[in-house]
């Protein structure tokens, strides 16, 4: 097995590297190739399909289950509040500076050396496959998602986003919704009793006190959001509809399909459909070995509101990296040097205890 202080020491180079080359969703032909050089470096064979890039344990069995480690290196746009250079990989007072550094660079290279340092090791439970994917952070179809059916069948995946490393054993998932309001248009000067603008009032009231029935342990309660409201073209007429964006975060207790049809049977709206219905919520069991593993380590284990790659994932999967998920997206986004380190022992000593 590699050395950790070695693999430490790499992990934050390629952190560097990552860091000083845009990566934007979409655009991650750079990285990638940096995950490529990683791999060359150590000697492991790896395929690579569009910007996604994986490779497998030496001593892969069939036989045996697999477990995935995942995470992405694509990252979003830097916002306009940056004072410093988003791509200059930056350390001051034992921070990494840099866009993507916490989400999820830090989890990217953590992971990575964590397969790198199993990469030859014999008798493990299951088989370990990892895989560096694109599109992330726009939940792209050149993601994970279309690598899913390239890579071995995955029993249970460990999918690297800022969790300080506890654990986030369930995940919301999401369903934006479209909905209109109809109404009839007239010039503004006329009466109208059936005013779209006015009608509309009443859905929101709706929306705003929506409930669903079922809470999750880990999760909490559904929740559904208007966040955009559309109408009207000019002062004089009265529209005819009006146009809102429902956005709905799933607890594990409905699948999206659950939700939607319960909003298309009682929401006082004309229309209503879902962008997408594969943005799925997740779990993994909390007596599983996985979550044993990190439970005794003293990670505490939490639900999670925000997406990522799990939800693409119909096996167990349960979030976990360095870093912190409240500075993600934000302006001079860093991860702690000792964070990373201390992600990558904290990896091995997970998947030491988990895969005996």
């Amino acid at each position: 097995m590699k050395d950790i202080a070695n693999l430490q020491k790499e992990a934050l180079e390629l952190l560097k590297k990552l860091i000083s080359t845009q990566s934007f969703s979409g655009e991650e032909e750079g990285t990638a190739a940096l995950l490529e050089q990683w791999f060359k470096d150590h000697e492991i064979p790896f395929q690579r399909h569009l910007n996604n890039v994986w490779a497998v344990n030496k001593n892969f069995e069939d036989t045996k289950p697999t477990l995935l480690l995942n995470s992405h290196h694509d990252t979003v746009k830097p916002n306009l509040a940056y004072t410093k250079d988003p791509f200059n990989a930056e350390i001051t007072e034992g921070k990494l500076f840099g866009l993507g550094s916490n989400d999820a660079g830090g989890c990217l290279v953590s992971l990575l050396a964590t397969f790198t340092y199993f990469y030859k090791a014999e008798g493990l439970s299951h088989n370990l496959v990892f895989a560096g994917t694109a599109e992330e952070e726009i939940n792209g179809k050149n993601g994970i998602a279309c690598v899913l059916p390239l890579l071995p069948k995955v029993d249970v995946a460990i999918v690297g986003e800022p969790t300080l490393m506890n654990l986030a054993i369930a995940e919301k998932g999401l369903v934006v919704f479209d909905a209109i309001v109809k109404g009839t248009p007239s010039h503004a000067a006329h009466p109208n009793d059936d005013n779209a603008i006015y009608k509309s009032a009443k859905a929101l009231q709706w929306f705003e006190a929506c409930k669903f029935e079922k809470v999750s342990e880990a999760l909490g309660e559904v929740k559904l959001t208007v966040t955009q409201i559309k109408a009207g073209s000019q002062h004089n007429v009265v529209p005819a509809q009006v146009e809102l964006v429902v956005d709905v975060r799933v607890n594990d207790r409905y699948t999206n399909a659950e939700i939607a049809a319960v909003l298309a049977e009682q929401a006082p709206v004309d229309e209503i459909k879902p962008r997408s219905l594969r943005l799925n919520s997740s779990s993994i069991p909390k007596e599983h070995p996985l979550v044993k593993a990190g439970t005794s380590l003293g990670m505490k284990t939490y639900g999670s509101p925000t997406l990522s790659d799990q939800a693409m994932l119909t096996c167990p999967s349960l979030k976990l990296g360095p870093g912190d998920s409240t500075r993600s997206h934000s302006a001079d986004e860093f991860i702690f040097v000792n964070e990373v380190e201390e992600g990558i022992e904290k990896y091995i000593k997970l998947l030491e205890k988990a895969l005996k």
